[in-house]
């Protein structure tokens, strides 16, 4: 059975945008469209806040509200619940990076916590997320990954990384709130992917609770999947695999370059697209030792997942398959797919306005440097904004 076009409908795609914000959305993905623009309005956005000028409203009210669900998690409730009565669900992100000290990682612990407890009372809730260097420091994971000993300061260290970790997979798992653990630069992953799998054997036992996520712009995802899925078997234990393309291509090019290693990075886009659907496939085929959240905004990729379901014979609504995008992105995608029946998750980021740019930074370049995105947002906003014309 071929499946039907479905994200062409901009109807279901935009029905909770009223017309002012649908005019807002427009103007953002115009203004990102020009990447000089993008540059300009980093440096100057990222200088006044280091001012201390008075845009926090501003960021607020365009940026700011277009790609984050609020500054905490009762601010988010109003988006949460209306996407949640269009079948769309909530993943909360606490989008605050780049911290390096031991109060800032225990606070996000605490904070992750909060969103699981917060999660156990909200059906529209059923999956949290983290990301290791939001528990420990980069340099931490990098020095563990590479087999480097660690002084008895940093072993010390290292063991409240580890309790984090614990203490947020036992409260997933008394609670039935699916966690997810981003993924990040490839020199640490090495130490946060033993990290996962460790949580994995201890939670994943049954239902799977615990998702390491896979960024298949790398090309030796699926075989480290493979490997895994081999020792789950054995072990007896599930894989919880979140699929993405990835979010640090620069970055690894350039490392790989300095320090003279290959790089990890697929040397084109059609051998990252290719390495991402035949993981889905893999996992897809497997779905009995592997949970999956499929983290794309790629039209193709999802095609390709509900024929695959369709031809496996796999309930469109079984809670082992998963469609997640970005809040203030692809609703297209989100919205027509939770139409459909299919388990539908934004990611919703919040935080403090000044602590959340490096993410809203990321998101406005990203858009700018993925080939299409941009220019298929604003035709999708331009065809909704016509035919409520009409």
């Amino acid at each position: 059975m071929a499946i039907s076009k479905i994200f062409e409908n901009t109807e279901v795609a935009f029905r909770l945008k009223s017309d002012s914000e649908l005019e807002r959305a427009y103007f953002l993905f115009k203004m990102i469209s020009h990447e000089p623009l993008v540059r300009i309005g980093t440096a100057a956005t990222n200088f006044a806040l280091k001012a201390r000028l008075p845009v926090e409203g501003l960021i607020r009210s365009t940026v700011f509200d277009h790609f984050c669900g609020g500054v905490n998690e009762e601010d988010c409730l109003p988006v949460i619940d209306r996407m949640y009565a269009k079948g769309v669900s909530s993943v909360l992100d606490y989008s605050v990076e780049g911290k390096e000290i031991e109060s800032h990682f225990d606070a996000a612990m605490e904070k992750t916590l909060k969103i699981i407890n917060f999660a156990d009372e909200k059906k529209s809730m059923p999956i949290a997320v983290f990301k290791p260097t939001g528990f420990g420091r980069f340099h931490l994971y990098q020095k563990k990954g590479e087999g480097k000993p660690f002084t008895p300061k940093e072993q010390e260290e290292w063991e409240r990384v580890v309790a984090r970790f614990d203490k947020v997979c036992k409260l997933a798992k008394e609670k039935d709130v699916e966690i997810l653990i981003d993924s990040e630069q490839s020199w640490m992953q090495d130490a946060a992917d033993d990290l996962c799998e460790a949580m994995m054997r201890k939670y994943n036992t049954g239902v799977p609770v615990v998702y390491n996520t896979l960024q298949l712009y790398r090309w030796d995802r699926l075989d480290y999947l493979k490997s895994l899925h081999k020792r789950a078997k054995k072990d007896g234990f599930t894989v919880g695999a979140k699929i993405v393309r990835g979010a640090y291509m620069e970055k690894e090019r350039e490392r790989a370059e300095e320090e003279g290693y290959e790089s990890p990075i697929c040397a084109t886009k059609e051998a990252t697209d290719l390495n991402f659907d035949e993981t889905l496939e893999y996992i897809l085929r497997n779905l009995d030792t592997i949970s999956l959240f499929i983290g794309t905004h790629n039209e193709q990729s999802c095609y390709l997942a509900m024929q695959l379901m369709a031809d496996l014979g796999i309930d469109k609504s079984d809670n082992r398959v998963w469609f997640g995008q970005l809040y203030g992105m692809s609703d297209h995608i989100s919205f027509n797919l939770a139409e459909h029946g299919y388990n539908v998750a934004k990611y919703v980021p919040f935080g403090p306005v000044k602590d959340v740019m490096p993410y809203l930074i990321r998101r406005a370049e990203e858009n700018t440097s993925v080939a299409g995105q941009t220019s298929r947002e604003l035709s999708l906003i331009k065809t909704e904004r016509k035919r409520r014309k009409l």
